[in-house]
């Protein structure tokens, strides 16, 4: 245990040559392929085999079966959001300490047991190589558990009134929200699946979990993990099916307290829209959560470190095939580092190795699933068809076994080109090339150019200049980085969330988003209870 006042983040395993955990985990890995799971829905902690079924395939090889999965229709979600309802008050009841208590035995869980088992299922049902799902679906996941439950630990005295007169006793209850909240969750990132219906519990919510669809058998397995560490039934529902028809439920759901929700902006906006039409049902007015796109920029002065850039663009723009919303893809590079890194830039990116994550010598794999797959592609075709744009690197793919796209980095000369402004989710950097001496103008169009305001950086080795770029940008990244890639932020470290349109901005790894599935009460105790009514300034000016 640390002896810090506070967690200590979770340390990253390294899975070198030789090392027992790479050995586990290629075990692990071998085990999980050589079956197909049959994954139901769970409420109220019951498995429910529902006989509408779909397949989870691998990325990289899309002919390779991992799971059945059974969907969810209305009638499993009617049921869910009962079971959540129901399950609330025991779980309130049960007191913050031993909530805590269970999401932190998850945490020892994953760091030991199950660590293995949800890496494995991670690399292979979203194709991570086995750095990005050990920074994920266990470091992260572990660190958003054990400093949640931190934090909210908190509550009760940050909370607390500043004055109490003499006589009575002024407290806060940090009551959570009631009724459920919809955890809406994405597949990228097995860790965000994880927190979005477990982050609300903690303070006392129950939820309802709609996993991604491309991301069914790592979220089980996370699932799967919090009943091992003794969440109660009912507290969070896991409910694979189609989020239209899951979210339609849960709108016209009285009891509906929250949204929890981390995928595209117009989704995200699409439910905003639903819940405002729904209102008039519910009881109360449903918080709203959410994490959604980002058109993640570098701006680079012309002093800036050009090896550190070059580190940091590759990294950035094409760890876990670009498919973060934090990811690198647009840079603003002056023409003087151009004409020094560029070629270096193009000939590291050409020696990316990609392929299958079982072979820890790739740095990529595939893109999820088909539909990325024609997306990104669409993106690379009408950029080369762009005479404003050069394809310098990349721009190849082969999706015969699996969904590969090469690294690509397309040079554009205008700055509002295709690539350079809209969210592709993929492999794709786009690179903008300025006069050196115009940093102050390219500061103002890189703020304007894109409606997203997630993520950025800015590189120089010159503290006015990084100074002159925090104040412009300031409104144009809610997790802004000083000479180093906009992607990686770690909980506790760097809170995580963009604005505009981006989210909510309620930054997860941090007090700020608990908060908002809290709505709490103000209690007055009065020791002294007033026995007369009538007031002093009552009283007569005769003597």
């Amino acid at each position: 245990m640390s002896s810090s006042p506070h967690p200590d983040n979770e340390p990253i395993f390294d899975y070198a040559p030789g090392e027992d955990a790479r050995a586990s985990l290629q075990s692990e890995m071998d085990r999980q392929m050589s079956e197909i799971v049959e994954i139901p829905c769970l409420i109220n902690g019951e498995e429910v085999y529902t006989g509408t079924t779909t397949t989870q395939v691998m990325p990289h090889d899309h002919g390779h079966v991992l799971a059945k999965v059974h969907l969810a229709g209305t009638e499993e979600m009617s049921a869910a959001c009962e079971a959540a309802i129901n399950a609330q008050e025991e779980w309130i009841d049960m007191g913050l300490e031993s909530r805590c208590a269970i999401f932190e035995r998850a945490a020892d869980l994953l760091s030991g047991a199950w660590r293995a088992k949800a890496n494995a299922a991670t690399m292979l049902n979203q194709s991570k190589t086995v750095f990005q799902a050990e920074i994920d679906a266990a470091c992260e996941l572990i660190d958003f558990w054990r400093f949640n439950a931190y934090y909210a630990r908190r509550f009760h005295s940050d909370l607390q009134p500043l004055i109490s007169p003499q006589g009575v006793v002024n407290s806060t209850e940090a009551r959570p929200l009631e009724g459920f909240v919809l955890a809406v969750t994405p597949f990228n990132f097995t860790s965000i699946a994880g927190n979005l219906p477990s982050a609300p519990a903690i303070v006392g919510c129950t939820s309802v979990w709609k996993p991604s669809r491309n991301c069914y058998h790592s979220n089980w397995v996370i699932m799967q993990l919090m009943m091992e560490a003794g969440l109660p039934p009912g507290v969070i529902n896991f409910l694979p099916g189609s989020g239209s028809e899951i979210a339609a439920v849960a709108l016209s759901n009285p009891d509906l307290a929250g949204v929890h929700f981390t995928g595209s902006t117009p989704t995200f906006r699409t439910l905003w829209q639903n819940i405002s039409t729904a209102l008039p049902s519910l009881r109360g007015y449903p918080r709203i959560v959410g994490e959604t796109g980002g058109k993640d920029f570098v701006v680079a002065h012309p002093d800036c470190d050009e090896q550190a850039l070059l580190v940091a663009l590759l990294r950035g723009a094409f760890e876990f095939q670009g498919q973060k919303c934090s990811a690198a893809s647009r840079a603003y590079i002056p023409h003087s580092v151009w004409a020094r890194m560029g070629d270096s830039l193009i000939s590291e990116t050409e020696s990316i190795m990609m392929g299958n994550p079982r072979d820890f010598t790739n740095f990529m794999s595939a893109v999820i699933d088909q539909r990325a797959f024609d997306k990104i592609t669409g993106y690379i075709a009408r950029a080369r068809d762009d005479p404003a744009c050069e394809i310098v690197t990349g721009g190849g793919s082969d999706d015969s076994k699996g969904w590969f796209i090469e690294p690509t980095i397309i040079v554009s000369s205008n700055p509002r080109s295709e690539t350079m402004v809209e969210e592709i989710f993929g492999p794709v950097l786009t690179i903008y090339l300025y006069n050196d001496d115009s940093f102050e103008q390219i500061l103002v169009e890189c703020e304007s150019a894109s409606p997203y305001a997630l993520t950025g950086s800015i590189f120089s080795s010159n503290e006015e200049n990084v100074q002159r770029a925090f104040e412009v940008l300031r409104f144009a990244a809610g997790n802004f980085y000083i000479n180093d890639k906009p992607t990686g932020a770690v909980v506790a470290q760097q809170p995580f969330g963009g604005a505009r349109a981006s989210g909510t901005n309620d930054k997860a790894g941090s007090p700020l988003n608990l908060l908002r599935w809290l709505s709490p009460r103000s209690v007055k105790r009065t020791l002294e209870p007033p026995i007369e009514w009538r007031y002093p300034f009552m009283g007569s000016d005769e003597s």
